[in-house]
């Protein structure tokens, strides 16, 4: 015991030292493996913590809005690695083990002023994408933010966009499954179908938007209700990128009549006060005036004409009503916000529409034959019948004269199945005015069609799964428009061969080989065509189809054929036949390229709204040329103005106005063409 006690003075042992040396290596044991693990993995973070490994390099940042996606993504912290760069793949986000939104670094020094593809500029939003599980009610952190636009010199590499910081950005962007190979750029546009890129190339659950404007460049109003119309601002993401502007003059005159459809439409007070003067027979001054659109022959006749009158309600202030009967009624939207178009049921003279005595009586024709035989002028009436499809004394409503009697007239009610836009043209008082609305004048019918005639919800349907399921996958769209008149004198295949000998000379189509040797192997390169016919029959489905299935293109071209429907004969009175016509025209409208019928306004539409310059196939009876390419996008009026307001007498309908021609397909049919008359490819 004696040495024990000699021992420890020796080394100098006691309990207060043991006590410091056990306190220091707890101390210098966790600092030292902190040092090691900071020296082995330099991706430690002493404010964010270890980041968990991503498991994929396809990991990107919008994989934190897949509603798909069961489990976090794994995210560097701080959106950043040790030298400052990140790798392909990964975009700027955050991380914790609860799932809660941490905040992060926004700026971005280390891209250098650049974005690899595949990056996205998030807006900070909370509400950033549908189904964004990184932000809850409970959490009051900030969201992350990415990259400054400003680091990015104000550009996107193509095929990106920047995102909109809000939730309702992603509503229309499962319309379109975007995986097409070869994305073409021409001139800045895509073809339809194609959209740009808005996150990952990798994530298959991401959607994307074709770049473009959902109100088309202003010709569209917002505020509607978009659930009532889906067709209204998603009709953009189906079409290219459009080279035709409206002009700021039409602009703000759609804004002046919208405003004048609402004060004065259906079931307001000044509609009530109007309908007090049209009952008493007698005209009032001031007030609102109207101008009904009465319905007649075909769908196609019906869009034209109802076009040709809207703009005579924007050049005469009037306020259009539109009587839609039982076979349209599930065919179009509202065009005009915060009100509606259609004549409403109790309109005091709907049970004349049909009598053409009643109409006669009161025709504008026949107070213009009075006037002539009986110098005493009539006190104007309350309302006037006009025909603008036939002859007569109605077509001096085109003259500038009866034009200042119109005017003191309330209530006018248009009777007409033509496109009788060339002849608004031919009255002086219209002619600058109009002129002014589009200075390119082919596109009269293009921005009246978008403006006014958006598919219902049902329509909109039909068309959108037709489209994603057989068209949206193509290289290039073919719209062939087959419409045969005598389809008993006319044999089924004197006009297929016809439209074949335009489509393989145009080279709009590629010939098939004639051969028994097998197909060369597929290319990474092969496009590919679809050949959407519309038609009443299926023969010509059935013979296409049948002769690209057997037989290989010369090309390698991949080619399939389609039909939405084929009625077999024209329904009249038919809201369904209506429904199935008006997507087939929408989706002939759709298509890169359109083969048109001769005399159909069917097809005028089509290419009207497609904005295209169709081939136009000729009837049997004139096979050399078998069709040829139209000098204008503008539908033909088939009956245009042939009376010389100046000197009362009949003229050639295409000596009175400048920039028109006689129709490709009607020698007495007129159209709007370019102010040169070239033809623009």
């Amino acid at each position: 015991m004696g040495n024990l006690e000699v021992e420890k003075d020796r080394l100098g042992f006691d309990s207060k030292r043991y006590t410091t040396l056990l306190f220091v290596c707890s101390i210098a044991l966790p600092v030292s493996l902190m040092i090691i693990i900071m020296y082995q993995n330099q991706l430690f973070d002493l404010t964010g913590g270890l980041a968990k490994p991503a498991k994929s390099r396809n990991v990107t940042a919008s994989n934190a809005d897949s509603k798909n996606d069961s489990s976090p993504p794994a995210i560097i912290p701080d959106g950043r690695l040790h030298n400052g760069n990140l790798p392909p793949g990964f975009g700027n986000g955050t991380s914790s083990e609860n799932n809660s939104s941490r905040h992060t670094n926004g700026t971005d020094k280390q891209l250098n002023g650049t974005m690899a593809p595949g990056f996205w500029i998030e807006s900070g939003s909370r509400n950033d994408s549908s189904g964004n599980d990184t932000s809850s009610k409970n959490n009051s952190l900030p969201n992350t933010s990415g990259p400054d636009e400003k680091q990015l010199n104000g550009t996107l590499a193509p095929g990106f966009r920047k995102e909109s910081g809000s939730r309702n950005y992603s509503e229309n962007d499962s319309l379109l499954n975007t995986s097409r190979p070869n994305v073409k750029h021409r001139n800045e546009t895509l073809a339809p179908g194609f959209q740009k890129e808005s996150g990952s190339r990798n994530d298959p659950s991401q959607s994307n938007i074709m770049p473009g404007d959902k109100f088309l460049d202003g010709l569209l109003a917002p505020g509607f209700d978009e659930r009532s119309c889906s067709s209204r601002y998603q009709s953009f993401l189906f079409r290219k990128t459009s080279l035709h502007k409206p002009s700021s003059h039409l602009l703000s005159k759609l804004r002046r009549y919208e405003d004048i459809h609402k004060r004065c439409g259906p079931h307001s007070k000044s509609y009530h006060k109007a309908l007090k003067g049209l009952r008493s027979s007698h005209a009032s001054r001031g007030g609102c005036k109207y101008v009904v659109w009465i319905p007649t022959n075909g769908l196609g006749n019906r869009m034209l004409s109802m076009a040709a009158t809207f703009l005579y309600a924007l050049l005469t202030n009037r306020v259009l009503l539109v009587k839609h009967g039982a076979d349209m009624a599930n065919l179009f939207c509202e065009p005009f916000p915060n009100t509606s178009w259609l004549l409403p049921n109790d309109f005091p003279l709907r049970n004349h529409f049909g009598s053409s005595k009643h109409r006669y009586a009161h025709s504008f024709g026949r107070m213009i034959n009075k006037s002539i035989t009986n110098t005493s002028m009539e006190p104007p009436e309350s309302y006037l019948d006009l025909n603008l499809g036939l002859g007569g004394y109605d077509q001096l409503a085109f003259c500038d004269e009866s034009q200042a009697l119109l005017q003191q007239i309330p209530w006018l009610i248009l009777l007409s199945d033509q496109y009788f836009v060339p002849s608004l043209y031919m009255i002086p008082s219209f002619n600058q005015e109009i002129r002014k609305l589009f200075p390119e004048k082919e596109t009269v019918f293009y921005h009246l069609g978008h403006y006014l005639f958006h598919p219902s919800n049902q329509v909109w349907g039909l068309i959108t799964r037709f489209y994603q399921a057989y068209l949206a996958k193509a290289d290039e769209r073919i719209g062939l428009q087959i419409r045969v008149y005598h389809d008993k004198t006319t044999p089924y295949q004197t006009v297929m061969d016809q439209i074949l000998d335009c489509v393989l000379k145009e080279k709009l189509l590629p010939a098939v080989a004639d051969t028994q040797e097998p197909p060369p192997p597929p290319s990474r390169n092969q496009t590919s065509k679809a050949i959407l016919i519309t038609s009443l029959y299926s023969e010509y489905y059935e013979n296409m189809k049948n002769m690209y299935w057997t037989k290989p293109t010369v090309t390698g071209e991949v080619i399939s054929v389609y039909q939405p429907s084929h009625e077999e004969y024209q329904h009249f009175g038919d809201d369904m036949h209506n429904m199935k016509a008006w997507a087939d025209i929408y989706l002939l409208s759709l298509c890169d390229v359109l083969v048109t019928s001769t005399w159909s306004t069917f097809g005028y539409v089509a290419h009207g709204l497609a904005g295209l310059k169709p081939w136009i196939w000729q009837m049997p009876r004139n096979k050399n040329p078998a069709c040829q390419r139209a000098m204008s996008m503008e539908p033909c009026c088939h009956f245009p103005l042939t009376y010389d307001c100046k000197t009362r007498i009949e003229v050639s309908a295409a000596t009175l106005l400048p920039n028109t021609m006689h129709c490709e397909d009607r020698k007495n049919g007129l159209k709007l063409v370019d102010e040169h008359g070239e033809l623009l490819l």
